[in-house]
């Protein structure tokens, strides 16, 4: 199993650092930057399965089923285990990693010239019960793309655009996607980190 682990903090109150269910680089950057120590342990769960077993959900169920999934996948020896994931919606329509990169361009080219929407959900466990959970939200609209900027694109980010929903990274290349967006920085990158930090402090895990 691959775990890498965080920097300390002088804020941190738990005997160990918190255990982070995902291998999300934006995650790991959220919780490193905001001073919060962190193993990362992803979590073997069946996403399809999962939304599969949800028949008609809407798009907050969902991300928070998955979020669910993956704490309780690792929660354990009293731990606090976080679980993150994030799906989005448009016209209808919820959509989360595309499967290949034939499915990242037909999704680009659905959500171009519209406003979409990111449901970043999250849940805190410990011991086996979850203890928090939350989803933020975000609107982004996306430019008109030709063709052409949507094969570049694409080129360009490789593989990266099937670990995210909506195919994209806004912190890198997909920066070039959007005309407006509307939302925190962190919940477009997969982590209410505010509402995380404050349930923290709740929990006695953090330094109030």
């Amino acid at each position: 199993m691959d775990v890498t682990t965080g920097s300390s903090s002088l804020f941190w109150r738990e005997s160990a650092p918190l255990i982070l269910a995902s291998k999300s680089a934006g995650r790991r950057l959220a919780l490193l930057n905001s001073g919060v120590p962190f193993e990362s342990i992803p979590a073997d769960v069946d996403e399809r399965a999962i939304e599969a077993n949800l028949g008609g959900a809407d798009a907050d169920a969902i991300a928070l089923a998955l979020a669910r999934a993956k704490a309780l996948a690792i929660s354990a020896n009293g731990r606090l285990v976080l679980g993150a994931d994030q799906v989005a919606s448009c016209d209808g329509r919820i959509f989360g990693k595309p499967a290949n990169m034939a499915d990242a361009g037909a999704l680009l080219r659905f959500l171009s010239g519209r406003r979409h929407r990111l449901h970043s959900a999250m849940a805190l466990a410990r011991d086996g019960a979850v203890i928090f959970e939350t989803v933020g939200l975000a609107d982004l609209t996306m430019r008109t793309l030709s063709d052409a900027f949507i094969a570049a694109y694409l080129e360009a980010v490789g593989e990266q655009a099937l670990t995210s929903a909506g195919a994209y990274q806004i912190e890198g290349l997909g920066a070039q996607l959007f005309s407006n967006v509307e939302g925190d920085h962190w919940t477009i990158m997969g982590l209410p980190l505010l509402a995380l930090l404050d349930a923290l402090r709740r929990e006695g895990a953090l330094l109030s």
